[in-house]
């Protein structure tokens, strides 16, 4: 396994200290598959929850399959042991729809904010914690799927429970998700793997995520290799 530790405390260290209550929001994406994405948001999580004053959140943005809630519950050595879940919106809000939509017995819609958990982690280390989120597909109906809303209530919600919200997206060869949420991060943050070469791509996305009214903190390059195969639907990305 490859110590990112130096990277994440650089990264730590250039978003400076928090100026508000509010959380700050900061989108993890690369611009195509493979190049670790999900590793480096996930390990910048666990630096964060170590040294944040309050909690922090690591979100999934590409519901299908969800990969980090697993790879968390199969590390509990480094991440720490998963608590009970609880509802993940605050207020109800939420960041995606489900379609077709679900109806409750009351002929009401189901609402989407009800198929997102959220786990608390017991960090080793002690502080206000790690939370991460898992969507719950075992309760989608047939042929329902979650589409990402242009609509930024949901991060406007969570902002006022946590210190820090990380939020892994799907690379730009794959979804256009990271466009999406956008204009509704504080920032985003690009990854590219040390030996994939893909600086014309990453220099591409960049350019989209600040054309759709998003803003780039930097780059991030990560030298750990792919995700193990004993990490369930953990293909690395």
């Amino acid at each position: 396994m490859v110590d990112l530790t130096a990277e994440m405390a650089q990264l730590w260290a250039s978003l400076g200290p928090a100026t508000s209550n509010q959380a700050r929001v900061i989108q993890f994406v690369a611009a195509r598959t493979g190049e670790g994405t999900s590793t480096v948001a996930r390990e910048f999580a666990r630096y964060a929850a170590a040294r944040a004053q309050r909690p922090v959140w690591l979100v999934e943005s590409e519901l299908l399959p969800g990969v980090q809630h697993q790879a968390i519950a199969d590390n509990p050595r480094a991440f720490g042991a998963l608590g009970r879940p609880a509802a993940a919106s605050p207020d109800g809000s939420s960041f995606f729809t489900l379609q077709p939509p679900a109806f409750g017995p009351d002929g009401r819609p189901w609402p989407a904010a009800r198929y997102l958990l959220a786990y608390p982690v017991a960090h080793p280390l002690g502080g206000p914690g790690l939370w991460v989120t898992r969507f719950r597909s075992e309760v989608l109906r047939q042929g329902q799927a979650p589409q990402l809303i242009s609509n930024g209530d949901y991060w406007a919600a969570l902002r006022r429970h946590a210190e820090l919200v990380i939020v892994d997206s799907p690379s730009a060869d794959r979804s256009n998700a990271a466009g999406v949420l956008a204009p509704f991060m504080d920032f985003s943050v690009l990854v590219l793997a040390t030996d994939h070469g893909g600086a014309t791509a990453t220099g591409e996305l960049k350019s989209a995520l600040i054309q759709a009214g998003g803003r780039c903190a930097g780059l991030v390059l990560n030298r750990a290799p792919p995700e193990p195969t004993t990490v369930k639907r953990a293909p690395r990305r």
